[in-house]
């Protein structure tokens, strides 16, 4: 899990993963939603070799945002060798899309900006 910080309850996490998360988050979205249209299509059909290491080397730079968050232990790569289809590539990256949004919200809380009328807040990552 994520230190405390000294000055507050919100727990924090470094700014290596930050990075990683700001680079991979919209990756695994577009692949995610790209790999759903194609499930809709052919829900049985099996991903090639190719498509598998390319989606295995992201979820690979996820699993390190994530690795010491509490959900991480479900998260897993793709078999490379036993090719899986489409529908379950889809379950797989909603996995840790969902694991994502959860680091989101847990270290990048909403700050509201007292007395700025036009500027309410915004999201700010709780870095150590």
């Amino acid at each position: 899990m994520g230190k405390k910080s000294a000055r507050s309850d919100s727990p924090t996490t470094s700014a290596e993963k930050v990075a990683i998360y700001e680079t991979t988050a919209p990756l695994l979205t577009a692949m995610r939603d790209e790999l759903r249209e194609l499930a809709k299509k052919k829900p049985e059909a099996t991903l090639n070799k190719n498509k598998v290491h390319i989606i295995n080397r992201l979820l690979t730079d996820v699993k390190a945002v994530l690795e010491d968050e509490s959900d991480s232990k479900y998260l897993d790569l793709l078999d490379e060798e036993m090719l899986p289809q489409y529908s379950d590539v889809v379950l797989i990256l909603s996995q840790f899309a969902a694991s994502m949004t959860r680091f989101f919200d847990r270290y990048c809380p909403f700050v509201e900006n007292e007395g700025d009328i036009l500027h309410r807040g915004e999201h700010r990552w709780s870095i150590s």
